[in-house]
């Protein structure tokens, strides 16, 4: 099966600014890092509703493999990061604990992680915006889902999922040793 490379989605505007989305760099891993530790310590401060914390998750790493493995994408207003996801092939392995809507192996499912919205973009539709791309990405790439996690804590990213059409598939324990942290939500949609 033929993939579409996609480098950059054309310019749109969000709330009278235009953004572009575009494929990660390695010139962007510095910033992301600072969004990272940013968007943690914002967490920290209020509810902390993915249970993210700062050193831990997400961190440079994070953003370094996403750039080498050619799949973090980046949504920037007048050149900066507003926010970032990374859309790949690798389900987590309680995944296959549930029954999906729909059989598909991993090379024809596109998985959702680390999705993130700086601070300063929170509320702005920039999550939407990274959803609706994330989408658009999957279905020129010619999959037959996209599926995630998420943290049975983390309200207001079941409602963004939701909002997008995403259905509520079971719930497990991802095995991540982490108390606060033990059962997530998966969700799908079937393109």
């Amino acid at each position: 099966m033929d993939r579409v490379e996609i480098t950059v989605e054309t310019k749109k505007k969000l709330n009278n600014n235009e953004y572009i989305i575009e494929k990660g760099t390695m010139k962007d891993i510095d910033e992301l890092e600072n969004l990272y530790d940013d968007l943690n310590e914002y967490l920290e401060t209020g509810t902390n509703y993915p249970g993210w914390a700062k050193s831990i998750y997400p961190i440079r790493e994070t953003a370094d493999c996403g750039v080498k493995c050619d799949n973090l994408f980046v949504l920037k207003i007048n050149g900066k990061i507003a926010g970032s996801i990374i859309l790949n092939h690798e389900p987590e392995t309680a995944y296959s604990q549930v029954d999906w809507g729909i059989e598909a192996e991993s090379k024809d499912s596109i998985v959702i992680h680390t999705l993130v919205v700086n601070p300063e973009y929170l509320g702005t539709g920039v999550g939407r915006e990274l959803m609706d791309f994330a989408k658009t990405y999957s279905i020129t790439q010619k999959m037959k889902t996209i599926r995630l996690d998420v943290s049975i804590h983390n309200k207001p990213a079941i409602s963004l999922y939701e909002k997008c059409g995403y259905k509520y598939v079971g719930t497990v324990d991802l095995g991540l040793n982490i108390p606060e942290l033990v059962w997530f939500k998966l969700y799908e949609i079937v393109l």
